[in-house]
């Protein structure tokens, strides 16, 4: 039970840390078989996982996120755009493999069962596969970067996804040199995180 509880608190968001060297297949085999393990609404399964190894994709990826990473800079002044001038977006070019994770909303249909409520319970359940993924990295000792500054029609295009079938994400993956001890975004001062006590509700929102 600590071993769990020891790679959620160790998991981070890498940005800077990739070594470059290659992920073993064997290693990526099981990450990518705890992320197919995921649970998901009525069973259906909605993910795909594009493996990008290619240094031409993801130079095209990296330059487009550099302007899209541009265009959010734009809109901050002073110490916000310090700070945010000081968080890396070159794991892209600097891990060796990244991988798209998709949503395919069709998958299971026309009848999800499950979803009839919830539209959005796919789009969740693909998340789960993410976190299965991530989980799995850091207790193989390799460290993971979201990267969430591009256009989804732009990725599309990049890989060749289908019309209808969404880029949920974009991961960097591989050995890195050390997984931080605090997240980037703390580290930086971008934000602190807030005490568990705020974020629980008993029976009704606001009462603590």
């Amino acid at each position: 039970m600590e071993g769990l509880y020891d790679v959620i608190h160790r998991r981070r968001d890498v940005r800077a840390e990739f070594t470059g060297e290659p992920v073993p297949d064997e290693v990526l085999d099981r990450i990518l078989t705890a992320a197919h393990a995921a649970p998901s609404v009525g069973l259906s399964q909605p993910w795909d996982f594009v493996l990008v190894r290619s240094k031409s994709v993801r130079a095209a990826f990296h330059e487009h996120v550099r302007t899209e990473r541009d265009v959010f800079a734009a809109t901050l002044s002073g110490e916000a755009a310090e700070r945010f001038a000081r968080i890396k977006i070159d794991g892209v070019l600097e891990a060796g493999l990244s991988i798209v994770v998709t949503y395919d909303p069709s998958r299971g249909g026309p009848a999800v069962l499950g979803r009839h409520a919830i539209a959005d319970a796919g789009l969740y359940s693909v998340c789960l596969a993410i976190q299965n993924l991530w989980l799995a990295a850091t207790a193989e000792g390799l460290g993971v970067g979201w990267v969430s500054f591009y256009r989804e029609e732009f990725l599309r295009e990049l890989l060749g996804i289908p019309a209808g079938i969404r880029p949920v994400a974009w991961l960097c993956v591989g050995p890195v040199s050390h997984l931080a001890t605090v997240p980037d975004l703390e580290r930086h001062g971008w934000r602190q995180r807030r005490p568990l006590d705020r974020a629980v509700h008993a029976d009704r929102w606001g009462s603590r």
